[in-house]
């Protein structure tokens, strides 16, 4: 496996091109306690030694995994904030993982893949995957949707105080962070609550791709189309009574989406 753009490098690990960052980074640039705990499974040994060290660095706690059964042991007992998964693992993928995970969590999960066709990666995303980073990949960029995913995790964590909002059929509580259709509790990923709650805050407005991708998931992903429409069919499965006709979530044809009440 060839890692791209590790321009932070310090000494080379004799057998292999991994490094060691951890004393080349200023005690103060490192995450403060308690660290971010995340669950990482990959089966080859350089490249799960490279991210490790890379998150490990920064001030993560990073438990590692090299298959799929071990993923889900250590989800269950550690109880991270994010899952890094392999797609193509022995005993179990990275998809199967992240389908059992997501039967019963809204954990953010990010996928690590050589498959870099469109169809693979809206397969991933249709999963319940929060994040697709494609092989060979750069410390720069790992880290960058490594943050991304865990502030779209904590999106909406300080009170609004505008209470419960009421669109028809539709509740959205952002102090509560929880979304009720006809009454009855709906299970949001926190990408998908931030994204719902981007849309109904300027409701009746067009909201552009590029304004949503740079607003939910970064300046790094603003050529990301496929994911909104990814994630706007997974809402509209979730919230509206007719996914194919909707009145909540609608599509603005090459420009964005608007919600209306």
């Amino acid at each position: 496996m060839q890692i791209a753009d590790c321009r932070l490098q310090i000494e080379p690990c004799p057998q292999s091109a991994i490094y060691n960052l951890q004393s080349a980074i200023p005690k103060e640039t490192r995450m403060a306690s308690p660290p971010t705990r995340i669950v990482l499974a990959e089966d080859e040994p350089s490249l799960r030694d490279f991210v490790s060290r890379n998150l490990s660095a920064r001030g993560f706690t990073v438990f590692e995994a090299t298959n799929g059964l071990e993923a889900l042991s250590l989800w269950e007992t550690e109880r991270p904030q994010l899952l890094i998964l392999d797609i193509m693992m022995p005993r179990l993928g990275g998809l199967e993982v992240c389908a059992r995970v997501r039967a019963q969590s809204t954990v953010p999960i990010m996928v690590l893949t050589a498959l870099d066709a469109e169809r693979d990666k809206v397969a991933a995303l249709d999963l319940g995957v929060d994040d697709y980073l494609t092989k060979p990949f750069g410390v720069e960029e790992l880290l960058a949707r490594v943050r991304a995913v865990l502030r779209r995790a904590r999106w909406g964590a300080a009170p609004s105080r505008v209470g419960p909002q009421v669109y028809g059929d539709l509740e959205i509580d952002e102090d509560a962070r929880s979304v009720s259709v006809r009454g009855e509790p709906v299970r949001l990923t926190p990408t998908e609550f931030a994204l719902l709650a981007h849309l109904a805050a300027q409701r009746h407005r067009v909201v552009t791709h590029q304004e949503l991708l740079q607003a939910i998931w970064g300046e790094n992903y603003r050529d990301e189309v496929e994911y909104l429409r990814v994630f706007i069919g997974r809402l509209r499965r979730k919230i509206e009574r007719e996914p194919a006709s909707p009145c909540h979530l609608i599509t603005e044809p090459g420009v964005g989406y608007r919600f209306m009440a």
